[in-house]
């Protein structure tokens, strides 16, 4: 029996592992998405991206355990949306307003606590603001949930630099082992439905989740063994010179990125900014190609970046460049008031930009339908 998903064809070929998209390119296209959103708190334009990013999730993902993980992503963003709710209605806000929806107890508070306040008055203004700021939050991790779903992580070692290796290593390990969790926790699900078990409640979550641990702790084990056995972690020697001056420079250039960062985005130093910020940026790359001497791995069928591969990366890059644009032009459009209340706007150019992303879905090459 084959599930039903969305495949979108075109011209686009079937996925094999030699057309495979590199892994940073589905992380361009997410971290794009979600710049675009951190630039906007239109509920409109916030569910647009959220659209867009599903609808590729849907198209391309594949059945690899870490590709379930974007439905955990999904109730994670919710979550965040509720709790940002909750504190706001229960700690206050400093939205002011004027229509009051209800008024609970307040708790007295000493006066080193001022500002805070538990309780009172629950105004309109405050609760959409909050609702506003939550699904901005709540997007950015759907974003970060649908590269999860569509990058292999593993590839995304090989995008590295090689100074970066040992670093990479343990950031995939951690990205890998919660889509593994995510899918051991369905498995022990289905199993106790099939039992007549119940899945809810304190209870069930502590049988399922004894279970969980114990085979997270049993595949770090085989992990551990496994890359001690391929010569993880070994490094080349390298001269007590070298060594001091790749620290050095790599310290030094990302201060000076920092610093020419600061200069940019401040009036006062519009002048020195640049300057700092490429000379910090040439310093850290310097340190970097340095740090890569100490490597003596080798790369075994690297990723190639093809045409599909940079219209990918590109149009992720495209919507958030647009959309900074948009805010820097329209900002009104894109951040609708609360005070007084308004019915936020739909600017057209900018859901335009927003289905530029929509584009890996019909250039990527289409995942093999596999029967469950």
């Amino acid at each position: 029996m084959r599930t039903p998903r969305i495949r979108t064809r075109l011209t686009a070929p079937t996925a094999t592992r030699a057309n495979a998209i590199p892994a940073l390119a589905w992380w361009i296209w997410a971290l794009g998405l979600a710049a675009a959103a951190s630039r906007t708190t239109n509920p409109l334009l916030l569910a647009l991206v959220l659209t867009t990013a599903g609808y590729v999730v849907a198209a391309r993902r594949t059945d690899a355990p870490w590709s379930r993980s974007y439905g955990a992503f999904l109730k994670l963003g919710l979550a965040v949306l509720l709790l940002r709710l909750a504190f706001s209605v229960l700690l206050g806000s400093p939205i002011p307003g004027t229509h009051t929806l209800l008024t609970l107890p307040e708790v007295p508070l000493p006066d080193w606590a001022q500002g805070i306040r538990l309780g009172g008055r629950v105004t309109a203004e405050q609760l959409v603001f909050a609702a506003y700021d939550g699904a901005k939050l709540a997007t950015l991790l759907v974003c970060v949930g649908a590269a999860n779903a569509l990058a292999n992580p593993t590839r995304l070692l090989k995008s590295l630099p090689a100074a970066l290796y040992e670093a990479g290593v343990a950031v995939v390990v951690a990205m890998t082992f919660a889509p593994n969790l995510v899918s051991d926790v369905a498995r022990l699900r289905a199993a106790r439905r099939l039992r007549g078990r119940s899945t809810g409640g304190v209870r069930a979550v502590l049988q399922i989740g004894l279970p969980v641990l114990e085979g997270a702790l049993e595949r770090s084990v085989a992990v551990a063994a496994s890359m001690d056995a391929r010569g993880y972690g070994r490094t080349a020697r390298v001269p007590v010179a070298v060594r001091r001056l790749t620290a050095l420079l790599t310290l030094g250039g990302l201060l000076g990125v920092c610093a020419g960062t600061y200069g940019l985005l401040s009036a006062e130093g519009a002048g020195y900014g640049l300057p700092v910020l490429l000379l910090g940026l040439g310093g850290a790359l310097a340190g970097l190609w340095l740090g890569g001497r100490r490597s003596v791995r080798t790369h075994y069928r690297p990723d190639r970046w093809g045409v599909r591969a940079w219209l990918v990366a590109g149009s992720g890059a495209a919507v958030a460049a647009c959309l900074v644009l948009a805010s820097a032009q329209a900002p009104e459009d894109l951040r609708p008031g609360v005070v007084p209340l308004v019915v936020p706007a739909f600017p057209l150019w900018p859901a335009a930009a927003i289905l530029l992303g929509l584009l890996p879905a019909f250039v990527t090459p289409v995942p093999e339908e596999q029967e469950q």
